[in-house]
């Protein structure tokens, strides 16, 4: 490989001859070869619209030549639009705060800028391209939008996932089933109930994830290294935070506190944990789909998932529930991220918390395959579940939780003899309330029919 010498505080470094980036890039990758993973590609993007919307607060307060600000805005838009990704190539363990992160984005856009001026040196990645910040407002300035712009597609997944469970739940209403509690035969329920009650638990998931966006949109741009505003102009964090939201669509501000938001992640640790809440709902939902289509001869089987492919390398015909397990193991990992946030949160020390890149990937990697699991599960499994009626009615009609429903006629201890009895025969209960002539036809149909076993009732 070709390599030319570049030069940075500490001395000369050698960096491939046609790399974008410069020594203290160079140096980073050198230091932290540790898990082979680069920053997530909504960082990278966010990152360069910070560096596009400083380039223009400072142009726009003086302190920037405007045809050097417009160079660094270009070439960074030019970053933010997907292109020399393969040029950030810092490993996501590497210096605290994400030093390394923020000079790999100086250093990249300084070069594209001085081509576009056509000039070797006109611009600085220091001086220039990160004049009036500091990685310790840039980062989590850059996490914030990265994971406002990834927050849209997991809010689209989510509705759909509830759109589909509430189909289901309409498609399933009229057939009638035995509930479970303690995995033991439980009172009636219609299958239609028990999806759409999925449907509202995912509907309410996604308000908690959108209600907890809101502090992300209070920046911390103009705070630099401590929060005090050290080398801005007075009217940088607002101006900055204006040119930031044209940028991206968000309505973005300074925030109250500018050193309170440099030290403390706790808005990082506060969406992370709307994310894992939403998991371990998922969990149970994708859980209790397992255990309804098990079988198909031996489980439950009251419900069938679509057929994706072969479930065993060893047993002919076998198909697994391939889509819960998938979405389980999704949810173990953005538990596993949201412990890894809450621990780095509270990290911090004094005017800085120092743990940003850490937090960076696992914040945006729980919002990348947490969307991506939702819209499988919604595509690939919930539109195309089938029900078996004629088992869940056989289940209903053999579950000792029918008695509960003679309870107001004939009271808590003759509905009890009448369950023993049924398990003891395998009657069911409505054969033993028959054969003892308990109650009358008349009382018999009203008493079980659908309406009055699954919904309240005069």
């Amino acid at each position: 490989m070709t390599m030319r010498i570049e030069r940075d505080s500490l001395g000369e470094v050698q960096v491939p001859a046609d790399a974008l980036y410069g020594a203290q890039t160079a140096r980073a990758a050198e230091n932290f070869r540790i898990s082979g993973l680069r920053a997530h590609p909504a960082l990278i993007r966010a990152t360069a619209l910070v560096k596009a919307a400083s380039a223009r607060a400072n142009a726009e307060l003086g302190k920037l030549d405007a045809r050097v600000a417009e160079a660094i805005a270009a070439a960074a838009q030019e970053v933010a639009g997907g292109a020399h990704r393969e040029q950030f190539i810092v490993d996501v363990f590497q210096a605290g705060a994400g030093t390394s992160h923020n000079m790999n984005a100086n250093e990249v856009i300084a070069t594209l800028a001085n081509r576009r001026l056509g000039e070797e040196r006109a611009v600085h990645p220091n001086d220039h391209v990160n004049m009036s910040q500091s990685t310790n407002d840039t980062v989590p300035a850059a996490i914030r939008v990265a994971a406002l712009d990834l927050a849209r597609a997991l809010l689209r997944s989510l509705d759909d996932l509830a759109g589909a469970f509430e189909a289901k739940g309409r498609e399933f209403d009229g057939i009638l089933k035995s509930a479970r509690t303690h995995l033991q035969d439980a009172v009636p329920v219609r299958l239609g109930q028990e999806f759409s009650a999925w449907a509202w638990t995912v509907r309410r998931d996604r308000e908690r994830v959108e209600r907890s966006l809101g502090s992300l949109r209070e920046i911390n741009l103009g705070g630099t290294a401590a929060g005090t505003g050290m080398n801005t102009h007075e009217r940088y964090a607002e101006t900055v935070a204006r040119h930031l939201s044209a940028l991206t669509g968000e309505d973005l501000r300074p925030a109250g506190d500018l050193l309170a938001v440099t030290q403390s992640m706790a808005d990082f640790a506060h969406v992370s944990a709307a994310l894992r809440t939403c998991a371990l709902d998922l969990l149970q939902i994708t859980n209790d789909l397992r255990l309804l289509s098990s079988g198909p001869r031996t489980g439950l089987a009251e419900i069938a998932l679509p057929a994706l492919q072969p479930g065993s390398s060893i047993m002919p015909g076998k198909v697994n529930p391939v889509v819960p397990e998938m979405t389980a193991m999704v949810c173990f990992q953005v538990c596993g991220n949201d412990l890894t946030v809450a621990m780095s949160a509270q990290a911090g020390q004094l005017d800085l918390n120092v743990m940003m890149p850490v937090i960076a990937h696992d914040l945006l990697q729980s919002f990348d395959i947490l969307t991506n699991a939702c819209s499988t599960l919604d595509q690939r499994c919930v539109r195309g579940i089938t029900a078996d009626e004629a088992r869940a009615r056989h289940y209903f009609e053999s579950s000792v939780g029918m008695a509960t429903v003679l309870n107001p006629l004939i009271g808590y201890d003759a509905a009890a003899k009448v369950a023993q009895e049924s398990a003891r025969t395998g009657e069911t209960i409505v054969a033993v309330v028959r054969r003892q002539g308990l109650l009358t036809e008349a009382q018999i149909e009203a008493l079980f029919a659908p309406e009055r076993l699954t919904e309240p009732h005069e």
